[in-house]
């Protein structure tokens, strides 16, 4: 049986906008290219680390959780300058939280 992989992080990070729910409708669609080009990137990334295909974890992010549109893009700003390893940390603990599951 292969290894299960998991997304893990030091307990010691800064939490920022853990709690972030979209205010409106428009606050939670991807505005630019730019911005799609990140989800892309997050999703890959992630389901790269977690062992998954991406189409699976593009669903467990877009679900109930509402990782995706209340989480990721609308910290877009803070998130894109970080690094490729802390981003993906950061949304699996994201996911641990919410009891988003791939």
């Amino acid at each position: 049986m292969p290894a299960i992989r998991t997304c893990a992080r030091p307990v010691d990070y800064a939490v920022h906008k853990r709690d972030m729910r979209c205010r409106n409708a428009a606050s939670c669609r991807i505005a630019g290219a730019q911005e799609l080009q990140f989800a892309v990137f997050c999703i890959e990334n992630v389901a790269a680390a977690l062992g998954k295909p991406s189409g699976d974890v593009y669903r467990a992010l877009s679900g109930p959780g509402g990782i995706l549109h209340q989480y990721i893009i609308p910290s877009y700003e803070t998130l894109h300058t970080q690094g490729r390893q802390y981003i993906v940390d950061d949304i699996c603990d994201v996911m641990t939280e919410r009891g988003v599951t791939v």
